[in-house]
């Protein structure tokens, strides 16, 4: 498209570049748009339904790597921590069962803002085989990037000393995927347990409904009593089934957070505060009073 803006000839794009490509690919390289919404018909052959034009290429990558192929992608944070669509959990949940992504990179605000997306992004590597069974990552948010202050490969230096063995420093760690699945088992069973059994009930109530809709004169009350009971306990079960569906879906947030960053904590207490308040107050009031004068 960047070419095609340019003026150069379409010919020179394609001109049966790809006539002989195969159907899947070995390895992947790519850096999609973000933030673009797609219309229906663009979504027309993709499994997971959406509008962010970034899921669908993941989806699109997924679908033409071989069968053990890799692939190192550019994506927004927005791919990693939404869970409340599901084509973003979807996608991610076929990412990670029909791959290895063994790596996120976690990259610093405004690497691309020169390149005209000024959003926060992340390098995933993956490879197509096995699923996910841990994933390292490495954090490179904290720097800070600017016209004067570019974002330079030396960036990697620790990076690539420490991906071999995936060891753990101040910027890196790992995450046992398969152990936060089965936690956020464990944590959902109780509420499809008792979703279940509000089901169930809904049951029993549809089978006497039927029955009392086929009493001679028809006992209105009865019915009523049984229509709304039907009614509590679906919206009971679904409310439950959400609430184990929202722990289940949280497993596919995997947005960088560092255990190692340290947050310096106030410990000033509410006296102190005050009388730092009072000090303040009193220098605005010479400033006001010198102005005022």
């Amino acid at each position: 498209m960047a070419h095609l803006t340019h003026g150069a000839p379409g010919r020179l794009l394609y001109d049966g570049l790809f006539t002989t490509a195969p159907a899947t690919f070995d390895c992947v390289l790519s850096n999609p748009p973000f933030g673009g919404k797609e219309g229906k018909e663009a979504q027309t052959h993709f499994a997971f339904k959406t509008g962010a034009t970034q899921v669908l290429f993941l989806q699109h990558v997924l679908d033409s790597l071989s069968a053990e192929g890799r692939c190192g992608i550019v994506v927004d944070e927005g791919v990693l921590f939404r869970t409340n669509e599901s084509a973003f959990v979807d996608t991610k949940r076929k990412l990670l069962e029909e791959c290895d992504l063994h790596c996120i990179v976690s990259l610093p605000g405004g690497v691309f803002t020169a390149a005209g997306a000024g959003v926060k992004t992340n390098l995933l590597f993956f490879n197509r085989g096995k699923p996910t069974e841990k994933i390292w990552y490495y954090d490179l948010s904290d720097i800070k990037v600017g016209k004067k202050k570019p974002f330079t490969i030396d960036r990697f230096d620790e990076f690539f000393k420490l991906l071999n063995k995936r060891k753990d420093s101040d910027r890196s760690w790992t995450v046992d995927f398969t152990k936060r699945k089965a936690i956020a088992r464990t944590e959902a069973e109780p509420f499809h347990r008792e979703a279940l059994k509000k089901e169930q009930a809904a049951n029993g109530w549809k089978a006497d409904l039927k029955e009392l809709k086929k009493a001679k004169p028809p006992k209105k009350k009865a019915i009523a009593e049984a229509d709304a009971k039907i009614k509590e306990l679906g919206k009971e079960a679904r409310e439950l089934r959400s609430k184990a569906e929202a722990i289940e879906n949280a497993v596919f947030d995997l947005k960088a957070v560092n255990p190692n960053t340290r947050v310096e904590a106030d410990t000033r207490t509410p006296a102190q505060l005050i009388k730092e308040i009072e000090k303040y107050g009193k220098e605005i009031e010479k400033a006001l009073a010198r102005l005022k004068s």
